[in-house]
């Protein structure tokens, strides 16, 4: 497999999975804190990320890891919390400034792309205590941290993901309340949430257009969860629609707004007003955009951010008794192949991935794509004879090899989530918990 020259090669973590510090010099709680030191099982064997992988101290030693793996890019969040302890402007902590200005100065300087993501699920708990992402005031509080950290960092940091797997997010943390803030808001919150994340987004890309663009020439999109849905029976109709409608509840609901149109698909639109009706609702459980603002929210994108670990099988499914839910509101059930193999909730269908950037590429218009996140679970306690991550990548990258070279798929990068084994650390105490 011969890739492109220039063709990226990175890793991908996040804050709250693997910097531990989580009060330490100055840092805010975020909502993670917040949810698992509350206990209760919420979180496998109640761990928390307090001490994680210890990144927040141990920096040197995972920039000895990414110059031992040749990566070209390395992609990373920052703690909104630790910037920021309250969420807001009013009180800005310097010793978090000066711990991300480390890490960009040190990957710039061993030829490393940074790649940075404002926010990775740690909302800071001030901001949940005001409504979270389920009230439109969010929207302007990230807003305003996104000019701060434009502001801060842009002069070195020319990709920007805004907000990692809104569609994801909204879902387990509102919708199903596995994920903090943990109190579930079945056909609704799941919805609400995604709308004002997908405002936020907006919003942040209108300020980097406006006034950071011109002076740093960088790019700003946000990361988009989608697993590719494959007909349980490709030769029934009502599978095959099934199918179409998993996808555009999942992926088409973040991507089309943004890349499209600035609505939601029409399959969606229709499926919810159904269902709301059929339950005794007014209108529709799914918000609506103003023209204004599917204006605003219509080509905030600079490329395609996508994060692919797995597929599924689906088939239809008829919400007979109007239960509330999304999969409900998509009337499909979500199956596995018995002869897939799998490691906790990832199957490695490596054909999936090749399928998704396709749909991707001819939906939206052949894109640049960045793989943003993918890769392949362990079980605890962790071995570091793990073979089966390597054969599901190697299978993965004959897939994106066959998309370049068949097809023409513009995918520059490649982004693998490393962060459960950062540091080679055997001692689950060390590994962050694993939301």
């Amino acid at each position: 497999m011969a890739f492109p020259a220039g063709f990226g090669w990175g890793a991908a973590t996040a804050a709250y999975q693997v910097e531990g510090g989580w009060d330490a010099d100055g840092k805010g709680p975020s909502v993670w804190d917040t949810f698992t030191h509350q206990g209760g099982e919420r979180v496998f064997k109640n761990q928390t990320g307090d001490v994680a992988c210890g990144s927040y101290t141990l920096w040197e030693e995972d920039l000895k890891c990414i110059k031992q793996l040749g990566l070209t890019h390395y992609r990373f969040s920052l703690s909104w919390s630790r910037l920021l302890p309250d969420g807001t402007t009013g009180f800005i902590n310097q010793k978090g400034i000066d711990y991300y200005n480390k890490i960009i100065d040190d990957l710039l300087t061993n030829g490393v792309t940074p790649i940075v993501t404002l926010y990775h699920f740690d909302l800071p708990q001030a901001l949940e205590d005001q409504g979270g992402w389920l009230s439109e005031a969010t929207i302007e509080s990230f807003d305003k941290y996104a000019r701060f950290c434009f502001s801060t960092f842009g002069d070195r940091v020319k990709q920007w993901i805004t907000i990692n797997e809104p569609n994801i997010y909204a879902m387990l943390g509102y919708e199903l309340g596995i994920f903090p803030p943990g109190v579930p808001h079945s056909g609704t919150g799941g919805y609400q949430a995604a709308h004002n994340m997908i405002k936020a987004h907006a919003r942040s890309w209108h300020s980097y257009d406006s006034l950071f663009r011109k002076d740093q020439k960088g790019m700003v999109s946000l990361s988009i969860f989608a697993g590719w849905a494959e007909p349980a029976d490709p030769n029934s109709v009502s599978d095959q629609e099934a199918a179409k409608r998993a996808i555009s509840f999942c992926l088409d609901f973040i991507a089309k707004p943004i890349f499209i149109d600035g609505d939601y698909p029409e399959v969606v639109k229709s499926q919810v007003a159904s269902m709301s009706k059929k339950q005794g609702y007014p209108s529709s459980r799914l918000p609506e955009f103003t023209e204004e603002e599917k204006r605003m929210i219509k080509g905030t994108a600079d490329f395609f951010a996508v994060q692919y670990y797995t597929t599924r099988l689906v088939k239809y499914q008829e919400n007979k008794k109007g239960e509330l839910g999304i999969l409900q509101d998509a009337e499909t059930e979500i199956l596995t192949d018995p002869s897939w193999i799998s490691l906790d909730w990832v199957y490695v269908v490596p054909w999936g991935i090749r399928k998704l950037l396709k749909y991707i590429k001819d939906t939206y218009n052949n894109p640049v794509i960045y793989i943003t996140e993918n890769g392949f679970p362990q079980l605890d306690p962790v071995s570091l004879d793990d073979t089966q991550r390597w054969e599901y990548f190697r299978q993965t990258f004959q897939e994106l090899f066959k998309d370049w070279k068949r097809r023409g798929v513009q995918v520059p990068a490649q982004f693998c989530n490393f962060s459960q084994w950062w540091h080679g650390e055997k001692d689950s105490s060390r590994l962050a918990a694993q939301p």
